[in-house]
């Protein structure tokens, strides 16, 4: 089989020249897209092991960055901006909680 007709190693059916295209762009956005969420998940977890350490400056470094990542992603279309914003908001709650302990 020719490398256009398999797509994550299945068959893939498209019979017209647009369809195996459209297969080819999705295949390489996907595998595009999925560097920046990997990052910005990366970044989201590391945030929050260091609010849960509860060291002040340790963690608001990391969510500076997770916000970073998160708005990365956000405008390049590979996360929705309102997903972006929900994760930001419950990272800075984490961040707040975490500068209140002593």
């Amino acid at each position: 089989m020719r490398p256009e007709n398999e797509a994550n190693g299945r068959v893939v059916l498209a019979n017209t020249q647009s369809a195996k295209k459209r297969i080819r762009q999705t295949q390489r956005r996907r595998v595009h897209n999925r560097i920046f969420r990997t990052r910005a998940r990366t970044a989201v977890r590391e945030a929050r092991a260091a609010a849960k350490s509860g060291d002040a400056s340790e963690t608001n470094a990391k969510v500076q960055q997770a916000i970073s990542e998160l708005d990365r992603a956000a405008s390049k279309g590979v996360i929705h901006r309102n997903n972006a914003a929900r994760r930001k908001s419950r990272l800075m709650k984490k961040q707040a909680g975490a500068q209140k302990k002593p």
